[in-house]
């Protein structure tokens, strides 16, 4: 009975992969070529924001090239950053984003963990119901709220408009129906050997909840937070609406309102404003993406 043998590469042979690696190759080639249109597509605004923030208003109003400073200068970022009223809008910004994000994740949290493990009758339609709500854009939302106000203002002598921590109020509304789903998301995904285990250890839902599915969601939280902490410091639809003082106003609106007065645009400062503002996110960004990627690629399970 005769056996086929193969032949064995020697030692000046190399694997043919046939056309799997033109595949790769044109695929690399592709990407790289869209990757770079994303680039010059996203990082041209900024570019040329910072451009103009280091011209003079003379320089932008004689119509030079736009995409060069004949003389730089840091006087728009020095005013700016000495300026008490936009210190104020700063603060009011930081304030009311890190009161939102925390009230958002007290909230998001623990509904979500109710209807993604706690299976009661009509938990998935809640659950649809409660995603559906962030679908409803805030230009729609704010004439009812800031009627809502008005007519609480009537009957409790209570002044809710013009307040900054107002958007305390406001801002969950766009903020806790969405995190709340990202977080249903991730809960759902969890084995439920974990919480069965921790059940027959003894623990309860508050233990499960704290000792387990918090730590292992670890990533769900930290694209929870960054959504919140973006959508708050970004607003500008219903601070606009519902702040009107000078003291009251926060970042987005404040610029705007302060550094364009009638048909007078002051460029340079709105640029550097703009930039000074897109500061926090790209730091937290930064900071947290690392954690963020990590946390995607740890086993639930491992060890």
């Amino acid at each position: 009975m005769s056996t086929a043998t193969m032949p064995l590469a020697g030692p000046g042979t190399r694997p043919r992969y046939g056309s799997m690696s033109n595949d790769r190759k044109w695929a690399m080639r592709w990407s790289y070529f869209f990757l770079s249109l994303f680039v010059v597509f996203f990082l041209t605004p900024p570019i040329y924001m910072f451009i103009t923030s280091l011209k003079t208003s003379a320089e932008i109003s004689a119509a030079t090239n736009p995409w060069w400073v004949f003389n730089p200068t840091l006087d728009n970022y020095k005013e700016l950053l000495t300026s008490n009223t936009y210190l104020i809008f700063f603060r009011n910004s930081a304030i009311v984003s890190i009161f939102v994000v925390t009230i958002t994740m007290i909230i998001s949290v623990p509904a979500a963990f109710a209807l993604a493990r706690m299976k009661f009758w009509g938990s998935a339609t809640l659950a649809t119901g409660v995603f559906l709500t962030y679908l409803v854009p805030d230009t729609l939302l704010f004439i009812p709220l800031f009627k809502m106000f008005a007519t609480f203002h009537e009957w409790t002598g209570i002044q809710l408009i013009n307040r900054w921590w107002v958007l305390l109020v406001i801002y969950p509304t766009l903020t806790v129906p969405f995190c709340t789903w990202i977080m249903i998301g991730y809960f759902a995904s969890i084995p439920k050997e974990l919480d069965e285990a921790a059940l027959m250890d003894g623990a309860n839902y508050r233990q499960i909840l704290f000792r387990v599915f918090i730590p292992v969601a670890l990533p769900g939280l930290i694209a929870a937070t960054i959504f919140a902490f973006t959508v708050s410091w970004a607003q500008f639809l219903y601070p606009l609406a519902f702040t009107t003082s000078a003291d009251q106003l926060v970042l987005p609106v404040g610029i705007i309102t302060t550094l364009i007065k009638g048909d007078v645009f002051n460029w340079g400062q709105i640029m550097t404003g703009a930039l000074l503002g897109a500061a926090p996110p790209l730091i937290i960004y930064a900071f947290l993406m690392d954690y963020y990627i990590a946390g995607l690629t740890a086993g639930a399970t491992k060890g």
